[in-house]
Protein backbone atom coordinates (compact mmCIF):
# COMPACT_ATOMS: atom_id res chain seq x y z
CA UNK A 1 0.00 0.00 0.00
CA UNK A 2 0.91 3.13 -1.12
CA UNK A 3 1.83 6.07 2.12
CA UNK A 4 0.36 9.38 1.42
CA UNK A 5 2.52 11.66 1.17
CA UNK A 6 1.88 14.54 3.76
CA UNK A 7 0.79 17.37 2.80
CA UNK A 8 2.82 21.42 3.24
CA UNK A 9 1.38 23.59 6.01
CA UNK A 10 0.83 26.46 3.70
CA UNK A 11 1.56 29.73 5.36
CA UNK A 12 -1.13 32.94 4.63
CA UNK A 13 0.24 35.93 3.71
CA UNK A 14 -2.23 38.46 4.44
CA UNK A 15 -2.63 41.85 3.40
CA UNK A 16 -2.03 44.48 5.96
CA UNK A 17 -5.22 46.26 6.86
CA UNK A 18 -5.61 50.23 7.25
CA UNK A 19 -6.41 51.62 10.08
CA UNK A 20 -9.89 51.53 10.99
CA UNK A 21 -11.82 54.91 11.20
CA UNK A 22 -13.46 54.07 14.51
CA UNK A 23 -10.04 53.73 16.15
CA UNK A 24 -10.01 57.60 15.75
CA UNK A 25 -13.82 58.28 17.23
CA UNK A 26 -14.54 58.28 21.32
CA UNK A 27 -17.45 56.90 23.11
CA UNK A 28 -19.21 60.48 22.11
CA UNK A 29 -19.05 60.85 18.03
CA UNK A 30 -15.57 62.78 18.27
CA UNK A 31 -13.33 62.07 15.85
CA UNK A 32 -9.57 62.62 17.11
CA UNK A 33 -6.14 62.58 15.38
CA UNK A 34 -3.08 64.00 17.15
CA UNK A 35 -3.90 67.41 18.96
CA UNK A 36 -7.39 67.68 16.80
CA UNK A 37 -10.67 66.88 17.79
CA UNK A 38 -13.75 67.55 15.75
CA UNK A 39 -17.15 66.89 16.61
CA UNK A 40 -20.72 68.03 15.41
CA UNK A 41 -20.26 71.06 18.03
CA UNK A 42 -17.17 71.78 15.98
CA UNK A 43 -12.97 71.39 15.48
CA UNK A 44 -10.37 72.39 18.32
CA UNK A 45 -6.56 71.88 18.24
CA UNK A 46 -5.89 71.21 21.58
CA UNK A 47 -2.07 72.50 21.78
CA UNK A 48 -4.26 75.62 20.54
CA UNK A 49 -4.35 78.77 23.34
CA UNK A 50 -7.05 80.36 24.33
CA UNK A 51 -6.63 83.26 22.09
CA UNK A 52 -6.32 81.17 19.22
CA UNK A 53 -9.35 79.10 20.21
CA UNK A 54 -11.46 82.09 20.61
CA UNK A 55 -10.73 83.35 16.93
CA UNK A 56 -11.43 80.25 15.46
CA UNK A 57 -14.52 81.12 13.62
CA UNK A 58 -12.87 83.55 11.52
CA UNK A 59 -14.35 87.15 10.45
CA UNK A 60 -17.67 86.40 12.05
CA UNK A 61 -19.69 87.51 14.90
CA UNK A 62 -22.21 84.84 15.09
CA UNK A 63 -21.50 81.10 16.02
CA UNK A 64 -22.16 78.90 13.23
CA UNK A 65 -23.85 75.45 13.33
CA UNK A 66 -24.64 73.05 11.18
CA UNK A 67 -28.33 73.07 12.02
CA UNK A 68 -28.28 76.53 11.29
CA UNK A 69 -27.53 76.10 7.57
CA UNK A 70 -29.88 75.57 5.15
CA UNK A 71 -29.24 74.42 1.79
CA UNK A 72 -30.03 76.65 -0.65
CA UNK A 73 -28.65 74.36 -3.70
CA UNK A 74 -25.46 71.68 -4.74
CA UNK A 75 -22.74 73.62 -6.48
CA UNK A 76 -20.33 71.54 -6.72
CA UNK A 77 -20.00 67.33 -7.06
CA UNK A 78 -16.89 65.46 -7.37
CA UNK A 79 -15.15 62.25 -5.81
CA UNK A 80 -13.92 64.00 -3.03
CA UNK A 81 -17.41 65.24 -1.82
CA UNK A 82 -20.27 67.96 -2.86
CA UNK A 83 -20.22 71.76 -2.33
CA UNK A 84 -23.54 73.31 -1.56
CA UNK A 85 -24.75 77.02 -1.32
CA UNK A 86 -26.17 77.20 2.08
CA UNK A 87 -27.58 80.19 4.13
CA UNK A 88 -27.74 80.93 7.80
CA UNK A 89 -31.12 80.64 8.67
CA UNK A 90 -30.95 83.26 11.27
CA UNK A 91 -28.26 86.11 9.64
CA UNK A 92 -28.36 85.66 6.18
CA UNK A 93 -25.08 85.29 5.46
CA UNK A 94 -24.29 82.53 2.29
CA UNK A 95 -21.61 80.02 2.68
CA UNK A 96 -20.37 77.10 1.02
CA UNK A 97 -20.15 74.17 2.94
CA UNK A 98 -17.68 70.88 1.80
CA UNK A 99 -19.28 67.41 2.87
CA UNK A 100 -16.34 64.67 2.67
CA UNK A 101 -17.26 61.29 3.49
CA UNK A 102 -14.59 59.65 5.64
CA UNK A 103 -12.04 57.14 4.20
CA UNK A 104 -10.27 54.86 6.12
CA UNK A 105 -7.03 54.66 4.09
CA UNK A 106 -4.66 56.11 6.62
CA UNK A 107 -2.87 58.71 4.26
CA UNK A 108 -6.24 59.84 3.19
CA UNK A 109 -6.76 60.71 6.70
CA UNK A 110 -3.41 62.51 7.33
CA UNK A 111 -4.36 64.59 4.38
CA UNK A 112 -7.56 65.72 5.41
CA UNK A 113 -6.46 66.23 8.94
CA UNK A 114 -3.56 68.56 7.02
CA UNK A 115 -5.71 70.40 5.02
CA UNK A 116 -8.48 71.19 8.63
CA UNK A 117 -5.39 72.47 10.42
CA UNK A 118 -4.42 74.79 7.27
CA UNK A 119 -7.90 75.91 7.29
CA UNK A 120 -8.13 76.56 11.32
CA UNK A 121 -4.57 78.74 11.30
CA UNK A 122 -5.03 80.07 7.78
CA UNK A 123 -4.08 83.77 7.20
CA UNK A 124 -3.41 84.16 4.09
CA UNK A 125 -6.04 86.51 1.84
CA UNK A 126 -5.69 84.66 -1.28
CA UNK A 127 -6.59 81.23 0.50
CA UNK A 128 -10.21 80.53 0.56
CA UNK A 129 -11.17 80.96 4.40
CA UNK A 130 -12.62 78.01 6.37
CA UNK A 131 -15.03 79.60 8.94
CA UNK A 132 -15.57 76.26 10.92
CA UNK A 133 -16.01 72.66 10.16
CA UNK A 134 -17.58 69.62 11.51
CA UNK A 135 -17.45 65.86 12.24
CA UNK A 136 -20.60 64.06 12.35
CA UNK A 137 -22.42 60.51 11.02
CA UNK A 138 -19.26 59.52 9.14
CA UNK A 139 -18.42 63.15 6.98
CA UNK A 140 -16.45 66.24 7.68
CA UNK A 141 -18.09 69.33 7.02
CA UNK A 142 -16.31 72.63 5.95
CA UNK A 143 -17.64 75.89 6.33
CA UNK A 144 -16.37 77.69 3.62
CA UNK A 145 -16.14 81.42 2.12
CA UNK A 146 -18.48 81.57 -0.78
CA UNK A 147 -17.22 83.08 -3.61
CA UNK A 148 -19.96 84.55 -5.59
CA UNK A 149 -18.41 84.58 -9.08
CA UNK A 150 -17.73 80.67 -8.90
CA UNK A 151 -14.02 79.61 -10.36
CA UNK A 152 -12.30 81.08 -13.01
CA UNK A 153 -13.42 77.87 -14.78
CA UNK A 154 -16.73 79.41 -14.90
CA UNK A 155 -15.11 82.64 -16.02
CA UNK A 156 -13.74 81.65 -19.33
CA UNK A 157 -16.90 80.05 -20.28
CA UNK A 158 -18.18 83.08 -20.03
CA UNK A 159 -15.44 85.27 -21.92
CA UNK A 160 -13.17 82.49 -23.52
CA UNK A 161 -10.01 84.82 -23.06
CA UNK A 162 -8.78 86.52 -20.53
CA UNK A 163 -6.60 89.77 -21.81
CA UNK A 164 -3.29 90.22 -20.23
CA UNK A 165 -3.49 93.12 -17.70
CA UNK A 166 -6.23 90.81 -15.87
CA UNK A 167 -4.18 87.53 -15.99
CA UNK A 168 -1.92 89.25 -14.61
CA UNK A 169 -3.60 90.76 -11.58
CA UNK A 170 -4.73 86.43 -11.53
CA UNK A 171 -1.23 85.61 -11.64
CA UNK A 172 -0.28 87.83 -8.85
CA UNK A 173 -2.72 86.69 -6.21
CA UNK A 174 -2.50 83.17 -7.11
CA UNK A 175 1.48 83.41 -6.46
CA UNK A 176 0.49 85.08 -3.57
CA UNK A 177 -1.26 82.08 -2.55
CA UNK A 178 0.90 79.42 -3.75
CA UNK A 179 3.81 81.63 -1.37
CA UNK A 180 1.93 81.20 1.83
CA UNK A 181 0.80 77.55 0.89
CA UNK A 182 5.11 76.56 -0.27
CA UNK A 183 6.80 78.90 2.14
CA UNK A 184 4.64 78.92 5.12
CA UNK A 185 2.72 75.95 5.50
CA UNK A 186 5.00 73.67 3.31
CA UNK A 187 2.33 72.24 1.46
CA UNK A 188 2.07 71.50 -2.54
CA UNK A 189 -1.29 72.08 -3.64
CA UNK A 190 -1.41 68.75 -5.99
CA UNK A 191 -4.60 70.05 -7.90
CA UNK A 192 -3.93 73.01 -9.14
CA UNK A 193 -6.78 73.85 -12.07
CA UNK A 194 -9.66 76.85 -12.79
CA UNK A 195 -11.82 75.36 -11.12
CA UNK A 196 -9.61 75.56 -7.89
CA UNK A 197 -9.15 78.95 -8.65
CA UNK A 198 -12.58 81.30 -6.89
CA UNK A 199 -13.30 84.68 -7.78
CA UNK A 200 -15.43 86.42 -6.12
CA UNK A 201 -17.49 89.92 -7.09
CA UNK A 202 -14.64 92.20 -5.61
CA UNK A 203 -12.21 90.84 -8.14
CA UNK A 204 -10.15 88.37 -5.48
CA UNK A 205 -8.85 85.09 -6.78
CA UNK A 206 -8.61 82.31 -4.07
CA UNK A 207 -6.96 78.87 -3.56
CA UNK A 208 -9.20 76.27 -2.45
CA UNK A 209 -8.65 72.22 -2.44
CA UNK A 210 -5.20 71.78 -1.11
CA UNK A 211 -5.27 68.06 -2.80
CA UNK A 212 -7.79 66.22 -0.10
CA UNK A 213 -10.20 65.75 -3.41
CA UNK A 214 -7.94 64.36 -6.12
CA UNK A 215 -6.22 62.01 -3.17
CA UNK A 216 -10.00 60.66 -2.13
CA UNK A 217 -10.66 60.49 -6.12
CA UNK A 218 -7.27 58.51 -6.70
CA UNK A 219 -7.32 56.04 -3.83
CA UNK A 220 -11.23 55.13 -4.67
CA UNK A 221 -9.63 54.54 -8.24
CA UNK A 222 -12.27 56.94 -10.18
CA UNK A 223 -10.04 57.87 -12.89
CA UNK A 224 -12.94 59.46 -14.89
CA UNK A 225 -14.04 61.46 -12.10
CA UNK A 226 -9.83 62.36 -11.56
CA UNK A 227 -8.87 63.23 -15.31
CA UNK A 228 -9.35 66.90 -15.21
CA UNK A 229 -7.35 66.93 -12.80
CA UNK A 230 -4.22 64.86 -15.26
CA UNK A 231 -4.95 67.30 -17.34
CA UNK A 232 -2.77 70.12 -15.65
CA UNK A 233 -0.38 67.38 -13.80
CA UNK A 234 3.70 68.02 -14.22
CA UNK A 235 5.65 65.52 -16.38
CA UNK A 236 7.38 64.25 -13.21
CA UNK A 237 3.47 63.91 -11.86
CA UNK A 238 1.97 62.19 -14.67
CA UNK A 239 4.49 59.53 -14.89
CA UNK A 240 4.74 58.61 -11.43
CA UNK A 241 8.18 60.20 -10.60
CA UNK A 242 8.76 62.05 -6.76
CA UNK A 243 7.69 65.53 -7.11
CA UNK A 244 7.76 68.75 -5.33
CA UNK A 245 6.65 72.43 -4.96
CA UNK A 246 7.09 73.09 -8.60
CA UNK A 247 4.49 70.85 -9.57
CA UNK A 248 1.89 73.67 -8.55
CA UNK A 249 3.90 76.13 -10.74
CA UNK A 250 3.57 74.10 -14.32
CA UNK A 251 0.12 73.50 -12.99
CA UNK A 252 -0.12 77.13 -12.88
CA UNK A 253 1.60 78.36 -16.23
CA UNK A 254 -1.12 75.88 -17.89
CA UNK A 255 -4.12 77.09 -16.55
CA UNK A 256 -2.62 81.02 -17.26
CA UNK A 257 -2.60 79.87 -21.22
CA UNK A 258 -6.12 78.46 -21.13
CA UNK A 259 -7.03 81.50 -20.11
CA UNK A 260 -5.36 83.56 -22.47
CA UNK A 261 -5.70 81.10 -25.39
CA UNK A 262 -9.11 80.06 -25.14
CA UNK A 263 -8.51 76.38 -25.07
CA UNK A 264 -6.57 73.72 -23.15
CA UNK A 265 -2.95 74.04 -24.33
CA UNK A 266 -2.48 70.08 -25.31
CA UNK A 267 -5.66 70.88 -27.47
CA UNK A 268 -4.27 71.88 -30.95
CA UNK A 269 -7.49 73.78 -32.25
CA UNK A 270 -10.89 75.11 -31.22
CA UNK A 271 -12.45 72.78 -33.47
CA UNK A 272 -10.87 70.22 -31.67
CA UNK A 273 -14.30 68.12 -29.90
CA UNK A 274 -12.97 66.35 -27.26
CA UNK A 275 -10.05 66.03 -24.48
CA UNK A 276 -7.57 64.10 -25.58
CA UNK A 277 -7.54 60.71 -23.29
CA UNK A 278 -5.52 59.96 -20.25
CA UNK A 279 -3.14 57.83 -22.64
CA UNK A 280 -2.50 60.83 -25.47
CA UNK A 281 -1.91 62.85 -22.80
CA UNK A 282 0.73 61.26 -21.10
CA UNK A 283 2.38 60.57 -24.22
CA UNK A 284 2.20 64.49 -25.21
CA UNK A 285 3.30 65.80 -21.26
CA UNK A 286 5.97 63.37 -21.14
CA UNK A 287 7.06 62.85 -25.05
CA UNK A 288 6.19 65.99 -26.76
CA UNK A 289 7.85 69.44 -26.24
CA UNK A 290 6.15 71.73 -23.71
CA UNK A 291 3.35 73.95 -24.48
CA UNK A 292 4.11 77.79 -25.05
CA UNK A 293 2.13 81.07 -25.72
CA UNK A 294 2.20 82.21 -29.59
CA UNK A 295 4.70 84.66 -29.66
CA UNK A 296 2.52 86.95 -32.66
CA UNK A 297 -0.66 87.16 -30.03
CA UNK A 298 1.11 88.03 -26.59
CA UNK A 299 3.56 90.18 -25.02
CA UNK A 300 7.54 88.92 -24.37
CA UNK A 301 6.59 89.50 -20.98
CA UNK A 302 3.85 86.99 -20.98
CA UNK A 303 5.38 84.58 -23.42
CA UNK A 304 8.45 84.85 -21.30
CA UNK A 305 5.94 83.76 -18.07
CA UNK A 306 4.59 81.26 -19.25
CA UNK A 307 7.55 79.83 -20.33
CA UNK A 308 8.95 80.29 -16.82
CA UNK A 309 6.39 78.28 -15.59
CA UNK A 310 5.91 75.09 -18.06
CA UNK A 311 9.42 73.85 -18.28
CA UNK A 312 9.38 70.18 -18.23
CA UNK A 313 12.45 69.96 -16.24
CA UNK A 314 11.46 70.87 -12.46
CA UNK A 315 14.26 72.72 -11.69
CA UNK A 316 14.45 75.45 -14.74
CA UNK A 317 10.59 76.31 -13.61
CA UNK A 318 10.52 79.38 -11.20
CA UNK A 319 9.18 79.55 -7.68
CA UNK A 320 6.26 81.45 -6.64
CA UNK A 321 8.44 83.52 -4.62
CA UNK A 322 10.75 83.78 -8.11
CA UNK A 323 7.47 84.96 -10.14
CA UNK A 324 5.92 87.19 -7.93
CA UNK A 325 8.95 89.58 -9.33
CA UNK A 326 9.09 88.64 -13.04
CA UNK A 327 8.27 91.56 -15.88
CA UNK A 328 5.04 90.07 -16.43
CA UNK A 329 3.07 90.76 -12.88
CA UNK A 330 5.41 94.00 -12.12
CA UNK A 331 4.36 95.61 -16.11
CA UNK A 332 0.52 95.64 -14.90
CA UNK A 333 1.32 96.60 -11.24
CA UNK A 334 1.25 100.19 -11.05
CA UNK A 335 -2.04 100.10 -13.53
CA UNK A 336 -4.63 100.02 -11.21
CA UNK A 337 -6.12 97.01 -12.85
CA UNK A 338 -9.72 96.24 -11.66
CA UNK A 339 -10.46 92.47 -12.13
CA UNK A 340 -14.17 93.21 -10.29
CA UNK A 341 -14.93 94.92 -13.44
CA UNK A 342 -14.74 92.10 -15.30
CA UNK A 343 -16.23 89.85 -13.23
CA UNK A 344 -18.77 91.48 -12.04
CA UNK A 345 -20.25 92.22 -15.11
CA UNK A 346 -20.84 88.35 -15.80
CA UNK A 347 -23.46 86.39 -14.84
CA UNK A 348 -23.26 84.68 -11.22
CA UNK A 349 -22.59 80.85 -11.90
CA UNK A 350 -25.45 80.11 -9.10
CA UNK A 351 -28.41 81.89 -9.22
CA UNK A 352 -30.38 81.24 -5.71
CA UNK A 353 -33.36 82.74 -4.50
CA UNK A 354 -33.24 85.85 -2.69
Amino acid sequence: MKTKTPLKQLKLSLPAQETPITSFLSASGTFQDGDLMLNQKGLRLKSADKATRQSDAKELDFQVKLEDLETVKVIGKGSGGVVQLVRHKWVGKLFALKVIQMNIQEEIRKQIVQELKINQSSQCPHVVICYHSFYHNGAFSLVLEYMDRGSLADVIKQVNTILEPYLAVVCKQVLQGLVYLHNERHVIHRDMKPSNLLVNHKGEVKITDFGVSAMLASSMGQRDTFVGTYNYMSPERISGSSYDYSCDIWSLGLVMLECAIGRFPYIQSEDQQSAPSYFELLAAIVGSPAPCAPSDQFSPEFCSFISACIQKDPKDRGTSSDLLKHPFIKKFEDKDIDLGILVGSLEPPVNFPR
